[in-house]
């Protein structure tokens, strides 16, 4: 009876006369349901809003690097820009890592094709971070492939987060995907390389 129920429980009805008590039950979940929707959008654009700012935070550093090293640095020092705990330009190769390029990883031959293949340019990943960022702690992993020149070893940009699925969804995709192609750019410039 809802008019029972709304004498035993008045603040779960308000005013309201309550003729039927499972259409109401709808009619209340409905409407928070559609409350919540509204909310979780909203904190998405705004998510990947502030990540569309970064990107061109960082693609404007690139451009005004003075160096090869400070713009490796940029890329290197992009983490917290991408709400990742952790990020690498890996290079396949087996001499050392070039000096003055803290962040930069070497990593075997053929890891490029073993994790993209050889069409794709990019992948969110749930593992893998050991071989790629030197650490395990990582749940969400972006990683993009940097073609730099057609004589150059393979390489690779990679973000790992802590959180799961920190790297989903189009609109950050496609902001993680802009700044590699911006940063594989500022690379084949600094080395003076011919366009791809």
């Amino acid at each position: 009876d809802g008019e029972l129920l709304g004498l035993l429980l008045p603040q779960r009805f308000g005013d309201a006369r309550v003729r039927d008590m499972q259409r109401h039950v709808i009619e209340r979940l409905s409407s928070e349901n559609a409350v919540l929707r509204a909310e979780r959008d909203g904190l998405k654009r705004e998510r990947s809003v502030r990540l569309g700012d970064g990107v061109r935070k960082l693609v404007l550093d690139l451009i005004d690097a003075r160096s090869f090293e400070e713009a490796i640095a940029v890329a290197t020092a992009a983490a917290p820009a991408f709400g990742a705990d952790r990020v690498a330009l890996c290079v396949e190769g087996e001499n050392a890592a070039p000096r003055g390029c803290e962040g930069v990883r070497l990593i075997a031959h053929g890891t490029t094709l073993a994790v993209l293949g050889r069409e794709s340019s990019g992948a969110v990943l749930s593992g893998g971070g050991e071989a790629l960022l030197g650490a395990s702690d990582c749940n969400s992993i972006a990683v993009f492939r940097l073609r730099i020149g057609r004589d150059t070893p393979a390489a690779l940009y990679v973000l790992g987060a802590k959180s799961e699925g920190r790297f989903e969804g189009e609109e950050t995709a496609a902001d993680l995907s802009f700044f590699a192609r911006a940063l594989e750019r500022a690379i084949r410039a600094w080395l003076d390389l011919p366009k791809l």
